[in-house]
């Protein structure tokens, strides 16, 4: 066995006691800027020919939407991790991962689907890399019933 020569493992962790205090230090801010977020958000409607106004559930949402990344990218399109955070009646918002926002945005827009009687589409309403600011808020509102 190999022996681990950077790390003792028989000294104890140091405590807040060990760690010396000035009684004249001051706090100091400091900021953070995060410039790659992990995620895209989205907001999307579903649209249908002839115009209906029935809610749709989770399960056909999220039939159309592997229909449209299928069609665009093939297998890799339905490999793409797709969260949903909100349905109401048509509209849905989605988190997706932000190198393969562009992507989902591509696809959705450009594809038609449906049968015969019916046909469907996507509208992407609403894109960014940020909940909140995509809905003009501090982003609770999407979370409210």
């Amino acid at each position: 066995m190999g022996k681990i020569s950077s790390l003792d493992l028989g000294s104890p962790s140091p405590s807040s006691k060990d760690i010396p205090m000035d009684s004249e230090a001051t706090l100091t801010p400091s900021t953070l800027t995060i410039r790659n977020p992990p995620f895209t958000y989205l907001h999307l409607t579903l649209l249908s020919s002839p115009p209906s106004s029935d809610p749709v559930d989770i399960l056909t949402f999220r039939a159309h939407l592997t229909s449209a990344l299928q069609q665009f990218l093939g297998l890799t399109g339905t490999a793409i991790p797709i969260d949903f955070l909100k349905v109401e009646d048509r509209d849905l918002w989605v988190r997706v991962p932000r190198e393969d926002g562009s992507a989902v945005v591509n696809a959705l827009s450009g594809w038609v689907g449906g049968s015969e009687r019916e046909g469907v589409g996507w509208r992407v309403k609403g894109k960014g890399d940020w909940l909140g600011a995509m809905l003009g808020g501090r982003g609770a509102e999407l979370f409210e019933a």
